[in-house]
């Protein structure tokens, strides 16, 4: 997805920040890692089996730390697949092999996960593909693809991810949008009718909640459903308590890692610490003025077609707008 404008970004210019601490954050994954051992192995077998894992999507290898960590807290025994496309992290990933896991049953493999044929299945696939709004990174089509590589009884981590959202008033951010006009994006002039029909990733800062985030979509994995379809359609509904104006929607994710370890950007429920994930926001071309008691409809579709996922929106209450996104013109997301 999009980020904000830069000008929104000149709001972090000169504030102290507190640094990201991303062992803290891979933790969760770890500990959900765990239990996945504990379960697969017990105690008694500890000596005498091997947990197969699968990283994919792997980056620059957090998760794959995360797994061998895991491993030697539980004192359990594994055979790790690393897989992972981009060139660049293979780099740094058989670099991190050669210098702290040269002793380790590795194997790295520079391929996407969905066409990738191991000679074994495995116990446990491990992944952090999700977006800020859970499926907005194709999470869904990813793991989908890649959980062929999981034995029957397999565990994926994640196991699930459902998508939130709320409507808001974000006038910064409105105004941020106008201000395009005639810019370029990706090469090619830009319209304020383009940028208008596009999510992008912000930090909400400057925002006005006009009632509690709903659930979205819910995608489990594996997915074992006879026919996968990962398209989605649904009608919400928002009371409005005070007098305010709508220029769009605030999206979220929360995922359960294992059990009951959970990681969530929901405003209500968002985990202590976590801060790798922004919010996701659809704008609307033309902010709404709403009354107290005012009821928002929205419809929201996930459409996905050979080549491409993307996203659509529309109001019927108490405005009737067009389908913002229709078809993806404005902003697909290419498989």
């Amino acid at each position: 997805m999009l980020i904000i404008e830069l000008k929104f970004v000149r709001s972090y210019d000169d504030l102290l920040e507190i640094p990201l601490q991303p062992l803290y954050d891979n933790l969760r994954e770890q500990r959900a890692i765990e239990l996945a051992f504990m379960d697969k192995i017990s105690d008694e077998e500890a000596d005498i089996k091997t947990a197969i894992v699968m990283v994919v999507g792997a980056g620059r290898g957090p998760l794959v730390r995360s797994a061998f960590n895991a491993s030697a807290n539980v004192n359990r025994k594994i055979k790790m697949y690393v897989i992972e496309k981009n060139p660049n992290a293979i780099v740094t990933l058989t670099a991190l092999q050669e210098e702290l896991w040269k002793n380790k049953d590795m194997t790295i493999i520079s391929t996407d996960m969905r066409y990738f044929e191991p000679s074994e299945k495995v116990d446990i696939l491990v992944s952090e593909l999700l977006g800020s709004f859970g499926d907005n990174e194709l999470s869904p089509e990813c793991l989908d693809g890649a959980q062929k590589h999981l034995k029957e009884d397999g565990i994926s981590i994640p196991c699930q991810s459902t998508s939130y959202i709320n409507p808001v008033m974000a006038p910064k951010l409105c105004s941020i949008i106008r201000e395009v006009r005639g810019h370029m994006r990706r090469g090619k002039p830009n319209t304020y009718e383009k940028q208008a029909e596009s999510p992008y990733v912000v930090y909400l800062k400057n925002v006005y909640h006009i009632t509690k985030p709903q659930p979205v979509f819910t995608f489990v994995h594996p997915n074992n459903d006879e026919v996968i379809d990962n398209s989605r359609f649904i009608k919400m509904e928002f009371d409005v308590a005070h007098d305010c104006v709508l220029t769009g929607f605030a999206g979220y994710f929360e995922t359960i890692l294992y059990k009951d370890i959970k990681l969530s950007i929901h405003p209500e429920e968002h985990t202590r610490g976590l801060i790798s994930w922004f919010s996701l926001y659809f704008p609307l071309t033309e902010p709404q003025q709403l009354r107290a008691g005012d009821r928002i409809k929205l419809n929201f579709w996930r459409c996905i077609s050979n080549r491409k996922v993307w996203y659509e929106w529309s109001t019927t209450s108490p405005t009737v707008t067009h389908v913002h996104n229709l078809k993806g013109w404005a902003f697909p997301i290419y498989k």
